[in-house]
């Protein structure tokens, strides 16, 4: 691993190689509405969120001219979920006419000059999976592994990127905060994804021998690598690349990163140095892995101005310049996609923006798409395939960062 610049060195690393893949991502549940039932059509209704599902941005509609959109970002890969509720609404029986929507959307991605990154489970699973206990019961992996072998044969042909889990560990918590599990049944859970994860790998392979296959870890500052002995570690040989979500920081002089758990994320801090550590991390502790950011942005409040001031074109590029230092210090980091290309459903709530488009779910019925200030930022890093030369970030790094401690701090990047 080369070591890092002394503080103080100038210039901006080079850009990023000609099949560096830019990307979007977005998900099923969070941004198609119209949601059959499912374990979080449940949760949305509960009267536990704090809104209600709806229409979302209605992609399930609109999914054309957004996918036109992201092709006219520059970007090459777009990352959907195809969903098991939309696709077996109940036990054995297949809806035709949902299998043709999605075959529908993946040739629209195909024909505008993307690729697929399709991820096979994002968090929901069918009502009457739901019914019958969801994870805790011990059929839940033979009843996801026949949807997602079905996925898997209607698609391999297009040759996507896979994620199978989102977000694994995080997965586990999130159906412990709805209700849809009980602590005592999180470490079988965890199990079973780690079970589903490693089958479907092998089948993926059979279907395309040349497949990329991950599942994204969300990256939680100074305890990934401690979360990750429950699932990464489990599957890292089955592993092609190793998928992250990164999002938020923590320095000694910054601790208020316990928002992101809260219902004011957007008071959390977003330092992008700390994506640079967390590339560093990984890179390390999975020798020999490419590292491709699945997800990655950056939470406004219904769309108003930070209070740290931080504008979301100026962070998509601080991001990159960081993912650029990443790479030029020895990280093989291979991809980058935005969270997400518009507003959607954050699991609860419309309030939390991360849209390169923003949408007014709750005041604007006609969910127009209304383009930031990321829009041109991203068009124009995806021309350059980087930050433009002399590009310095708006924000310095952070003193004594502890996204990944102690050698975040012990070993600093400038």
């Amino acid at each position: 691993m080369p070591a890092v610049r002394a503080e103080g060195e100038t210039g901006t690393p080079a850009a990023l190689p000609r099949d560096f893949l830019w990307g979007v991502s977005s998900s099923g549940f969070q941004s198609e509405g119209s949601s059959p039932d499912s374990n979080w059509s449940r949760y949305s209704a509960s009267g536990r969120a704090h809104d209600r599902i709806g229409t979302s941005v209605d992609f399930r509609h609109r999914y054309r001219e957004d996918i036109a959109r992201a092709a006219r970002l520059g970007v090459s890969v777009y990352r959907v979920s195809v969903e098991w509720a939309r696709i077996e609404p109940r036990p054995g029986v297949v809806d035709r006419t949902e299998l043709a929507y999605y075959d529908s959307m993946i040739d629209a991605i195909v024909a505008a000059g993307m690729r697929p990154m399709i991820t096979l489970d994002h968090w929901v699973y069918p009502g009457w999976v739901a019914t019958r206990g969801g994870w805790a019961n011990p059929s839940t992996p033979t009843w996801w592994l026949r949807n997602a072998r079905r996925v898997v044969d209607r698609y391999a042909h297009v040759h996507p990127l896979w994620i199978t889990v989102n977000e694994p560990a995080y997965y586990v918590v999130q159906e412990i905060r709805t209700g849809g599990l009980s602590p005592v049944a999180a470490p079988a859970m965890l199990d079973r994804l780690v079970a589903v994860h490693r089958s479907i790998y092998d089948h993926i392979h059979r279907r395309d021998r040349t497949a990329m296959v991950s599942s994204n870890a969300a990256y939680i500052p100074t305890v990934a690598a401690a979360i990750d002995t429950r699932f990464t570690d489990r599957v890292a040989d089955k592993l092609d690349y190793v998928g992250i979500d990164y999002y938020y920081s923590i320095s000694v002089t910054n601790t208020d990163a316990w928002h992101a758990a809260t219902d004011e994320s957007w008071l959390a801090p977003v330092s992008a140095d700390g994506l640079y550590y967390a590339l560093r991390d990984y890179s390390r502790r999975y020798p020999g892995k490419p590292v491709y950011v699945v997800e990655s942005g950056m939470p406004t409040r219904d769309g108003a101005a930070r209070p740290d001031g931080y504008r979301r074109s100026d962070h998509l590029r601080d991001l990159v310049y960081w993912v650029q230092r990443a790479r030029a210090d020895g990280v093989d980091v291979i991809g980058y996609n935005y969270w997400s290309l518009t507003d959607n459903y954050e699991w609860g709530s419309y309030t939390p923006r991360f849209g390169l488009y923003t949408v007014d779910v709750g005041s604007d019925a006609t969910l127009a798409r209304r383009p930031t200030d990321a829009v041109a930022a991203y068009r124009g890093i995806t021309a350059a395939n980087g930050v433009a030369p002399g590009y310095r970030p708006t924000r310095p790094a952070q003193f004594c960062s502890l996204v990944n401690a102690p050698s975040s701090c012990a070993e600093p990047v400038r």
